[in-house]
């Protein structure tokens, strides 16, 4: 056999094992309640290993949340997608995203919405995000090197708001910036659970009255006002 045949297998069977660690990957989704098939289907589209640190990229099809660099952290997939499938999304809106990190939720977002803007505290994550956005041609999300509690108010309305981190409620300017009918998804402290948090959605009624509803535990670092000085 040649050489070149065996490089052709060694290709093929890498090629087999991605493919079975990407349908063990929606497999896992679905079975944890992922119902959204326009979310599922950015996912499958969306290559989580570029998003990972390279001595990581093994584990990037699994349900783990990955440290990114800068002391953050890539939440696991599937807390990823119970954030993005309770803003319920459709093809026309606008989403803000706080807290870009990897890139890795801005790029499944594109992938469903028209337009996305994403703020980052860190510029080091802001640019290297920004790289694999264009890496993978979603010209329809830009990120922002900047504070994300203290988005410029002319840049709303957005439809929906997607949180990547704890708050203790809802700041008044993310309910400026949300349209009517629009949903904010965050985590926030369970009163009386200690050190619990709960991932929440949040509703903006046509009449400006906000419904707050518990999706689920989980853990997210506490959001943070300000650019980072050196990262």
């Amino acid at each position: 056999m040649s050489v070149a045949t065996l490089k052709s297998l060694e290709e093929i069977d890498a090629a087999a094992v991605r493919a079975e660690e990407k349908a063990a990957f929606l497999l896992h989704l679905r079975a944890g309640g992922i119902r959204d098939l326009d979310l599922l289907r950015a996912l499958e589209k969306v290559p989580r290993e570029i998003f990972v640190p390279h001595r990581l990229v093994d584990l990037a099809r699994r349900d783990l949340a990955l440290p990114i660099g800068c002391g953050q952290t890539l939440s696991e997939p599937s807390l990823v997608a119970r954030m993005i499938e309770a803003l319920n999304l459709a093809s026309h809106h606008r989403v803000l995203e706080i807290g870009t990190g990897s890139g890795y939720a801005t790029a499944v977002l594109a992938e469903i919405v028209e337009e996305v803007m994403s703020f980052e505290r860190f510029q080091t994550l802001a640019i290297a995000a920004r790289l694999r956005l264009q890496r993978l041609g979603k010209t329809n999300a830009t990120v922002l090197f900047g504070d994300g509690l203290a988005v410029p108010r002319e840049s709303g309305p957005f439809d929906r708001i997607l949180v990547h981190g704890r708050l203790n409620e809802v700041p008044p300017l993310f309910i400026d910036l949300l349209a009517e009918d629009g949903r904010l998804v965050m985590a926030r402290p369970n009163p009386g659970q200690n050190s619990r948090q709960v991932l929440v959605e949040v509703h903006r009624g046509e009449d400006g009255a906000l419904t707050e509803t518990e999706l689920c535990a989980c853990r997210l670092q506490a959001l943070l006002p300000g650019t980072a000085k050196v990262l």
